[in-house]
């Protein structure tokens, strides 16, 4: 027998909620300080003392008065000289992540976690909770109580239409977006403003002269397939409200990340420690950017030549996915916590403290930031030849030694010549 409740729920459809915290990494330090930051213009931000580094993301105190995510520090000053900078604390932002998610999962299994402060949940088979209207403000009223913190809820029949809709109504909204309101609520809004088109795609389409997301609904695909190929088909559903990407559900991710490497004699001598450890350090941030993760943490392991085994860590202020971030904490622990007269059989290196790349907010000072984009496309194009041509196909100079000549020899790889030429954070020369 059919109940009222039943009448909300579709009996061929989905029901999907989004959970998009609000100014998240403010809104965990208000909760934790609340008499020190709330109702402040705050931002989370790092460099600090040199005032070079770039704002992660402000209070909405702080949005009233221009402050926005991206802007430097030292320009959010003067827009707002009491405008409170705070360092990032992600073992917090984890901590209260996790508590949020926790009280979301408990309305459905069927929980995706997209960032470290959003969510989606197919809450299709919760009917026993009340009405995707009741669940949505359950959700948002204990997320509050419980841990102080605000957030939006979009309600939709698929997850591109409830990620819009938590949008509409920040902070503390609740917003129900049909595939039946598409046309009223969202056609007139730039293709931009459509979730999944970045700026390149919408000035693409606006030289097609597509500039709504209307538009950009009634538009043939066959055109929007010779200009962008199958996303075109993709770009036209989506204009249209229509999205089937199901719910995923939380997989446990991998804890850790590690490698050890057992000597085939004991060494002792500071290059040849060094030597080994910027190779483990290669390898397992490959590893880590091949899952799409940073670390948070270090751990070095050491074992004696009579087998006794030590492993000492540290937790980074910052997560990385750089493998010369990894060796210099791995060989400052080394240092650390050995002595250079004592051998050792056996090294390794282990990652902890995993979240996935998108969840994490990589501070970078100004000169950093300007340099980022250089530096990971350096990355990428040597991740890119390891993996077609092997692991040999281009190293650094510290994992060959000190032998400059090394340097000048010409490597075959399938046929092909890679010169072996030095690569430092600077840049990489290939022939």
């Amino acid at each position: 027998m059919k109940t009222d409740i039943d009448a909300y729920y579709p009996s061929n459809g989905r029901v999907i909620l989004h959970v998009d915290m609000n100014a998240f990494y403010c809104s965990v330090h208000e909760a934790e300080e609340p008499e020190k930051y709330r109702g402040k213009p705050t931002a989370v931000a790092g460099s600090i003392e040199l005032r070079k580094g770039i704002i992660v993301t402000c209070s909405y105190a702080a949005r009233q008065i221009g402050i926005s995510t991206g802007m430097h520090v030292n320009r959010a000053l003067k827009l707002c000289p009491d405008l409170i900078i705070i360092k990032p604390d992600f073992h917090l932002y984890r901590k209260y992540s996790s508590a949020f998610m926790k009280i979301a999962y408990s309305y459905t299994p069927l929980m995706q976690a997209t960032s470290i402060d959003e969510c989606y949940l197919d809450i299709t088979g919760s009917r026993q909770f009340g009405t995707p209207q009741q669940i949505a403000e359950e959700i948002q009223r204990r997320i509050e109580e419980e841990l102080a913190l605000p957030c939006s809820v979009g309600i939709a029949p698929n997850k591109l239409l409830a990620k819009m809709a938590s949008d509409m109504k920040k902070p503390r909204g609740i917003s129900v977006l049909r595939i039946r309101d598409v046309p009223r609520i969202l056609w007139d809004r730039p293709c931009g403003e459509l979730f999944g088109i970045g700026g390149k795609t919408a000035e693409k389409l606006r030289k097609l002269g597509i500039y709504t997301i209307g538009q950009l609904a009634k538009t043939e695909e066959e055109i929007l397939i010779r200009a962008f190929g199958v996303v075109g088909a993709w770009m036209k559903q989506a204009a249209n409200g229509i999205d089937h990407s199901p719910v995923l559900e939380e997989r446990e991710q991998n804890k850790s990340i590690g490698h050890t490497t057992t000597l085939p004699t004991d060494i002792q001598a500071r290059e040849d420690v060094n030597r080994v450890l910027l190779n483990i350090s290669d390898q397992v941030a490959r590893r880590l950017r091949r899952q799409e993760l940073v670390a948070g943490g270090v751990q070095i392991t050491i074992r004696t030549p009579d087998m006794k085994t030590i492993t000492r860590s540290h937790t980074l202020d910052t997560p990385t996915e750089n493998g010369a971030d990894i060796y210099e904490e791995a060989r400052r622990l080394y240092v650390e916590h050995w002595s250079w007269d004592k051998p050792v059989r056996l090294l390794g290196i282990t990652l902890q403290h995993l979240t996935p790349k998108s969840e994490a907010a990589i501070q970078l000072d100004l000169f950093e930031y300007e340099k980022h984009p250089k530096k990971e496309s350096l990355t990428q194009t040597m991740d890119m030849l390891r993996n077609k041509f092997g692991e040999n196909a281009v190293v650094t100079a510290g994992m060959l030694g000190d032998d400059p000549s090394v340097l000048l020899r010409n490597h075959k790889v399938r046929g092909t010549s890679l010169q072996m030429d030095f690569v430092n954070k600077e840049g990489l020369d290939l022939p």
